[in-house]
């Protein structure tokens, strides 16, 4: 992949926005996969484009270890939606880990996607948030340290 940056897709918003799409992120499952550097990373790529297993978000561009880092990517856990702050809402849960015995190469981001979502797009991305280079693990835990401000935000 061509990842350059971190990105919301916009057809999620739209989605959202337009009452299409049902995600509820305080209590729906979402997930982070972990992804190579093969495929481009696209904030416009339509809403089924965007979805786990999909478009650029194959199973076959994923970095993942049977029991230790499953394909379909790890459960994100005390996720919220957050509108706490004047003028800022943002998504954030705690930092994802994969389990304590991990050997991953090549992991340059991660798609976070509604596991629980089944129409109108099964598994559609929320977001892609690129890790700045390659990293890797060998026999210990790759954990995704999400940004301070949250997995993605708006400033109003």
């Amino acid at each position: 992949m061509a990842w350059s940056n971190s990105k919301i897709f916009r057809p999620m918003l739209a989605d959202v926005l337009g009452n299409t799409t049902a995600m509820d992120f305080d209590a729906d499952t979402f997930k982070a996969a972990w992804f190579g550097n093969t495929g481009t990373p696209d904030q416009n790529a339509t809403s089924a484009n965007s979805a786990y297993n999909a478009g650029a978000w194959v199973s076959g561009n994923e970095v993942s270890q049977s029991v230790q880092s499953p394909a379909g990517g790890i459960a994100l856990t005390s996720q919220s939606l957050n509108s706490a702050t004047s003028a800022v809402v943002f998504f954030d849960a705690a930092d994802t880990a994969t389990g304590s015995a991990a050997t991953l190469s090549g992991i340059f981001g991660a798609l976070v996607y509604d596991d629980t979502l089944t129409t109108p797009v099964a598994d559609q991305g929320a977001s892609f948030n690129y890790f700045g280079g390659t990293q890797s693990v060998t026999s210990g835990q790759f954990t995704a340290v999400w940004h301070a401000n949250g997995i993605f935000r708006f400033t109003l």
